[in-house]
């Protein structure tokens, strides 16, 4: 089995240990990544974040691939007292480097993996319009974190989460 690598999707129950800041439901916090449970982490042990959630905000969005309205959970909200002692509340998206920048627009060959990530991507897009629509109607901010923003190597080749 030597050079067998197998990729899995971690995911578990956070169990916070300051769940008075948890905005929502603190026994159900649903990690989807080993990414998603880093910022969990982060959220719940800094004493500058004062409240957050996961997947508790509903977005709704028209995506462009079916034509209909789907609601949209982001992974993360926020509420932060910056160095200024200023409230600011964030939206906040955990993805690979690769879903933000997208598929390769001139593939050598346009495979079912390369059409699926198109789709992906372009439902990802309108997702993330919508959620900067949101945001700006609420005075929040929009941010997607990759694995650069997480201090989380990837050893030169993307590794799904």
């Amino acid at each position: 089995m030597e050079g067998l690598f197998i990729f899995m999707s971690y995911s578990g129950i956070y169990k916070p240990l300051n769940p008075q800041k948890y905005r929502g439901n603190p026994t159900r916090i649903i990690y989807r990544s080993m990414w998603e449970k880093k910022f969990m982490i982060f959220c719940d042990n800094n004493k500058n974040i004062l409240e957050w959630g996961s997947e508790e905000v509903i977005i709704p969005y028209l995506c462009p691939t079916d034509g209909r309205v789907h609601r949209y959970y982001p992974d993360f909200y926020i509420k932060v007292r910056d160095k200024s002692n200023n409230l600011k509340k964030y939206i906040i998206e955990v993805k690979p480097k690769k879903q933000v920048e997208g598929p390769d627009e001139k593939p050598k060959r346009k495979t079912a993996a390369w059409k699926r990530e198109v789709l992906t991507y372009i439902k990802n897009r309108a997702k993330w319009e919508a959620a900067e629509d949101f945001c700006e109607d609420r005075q929040m901010k929009f941010l997607i974190l990759t694995e650069d923003h997480l201090g989380i190597k990837t050893h030169g080749k993307y590794k799904k989460s």
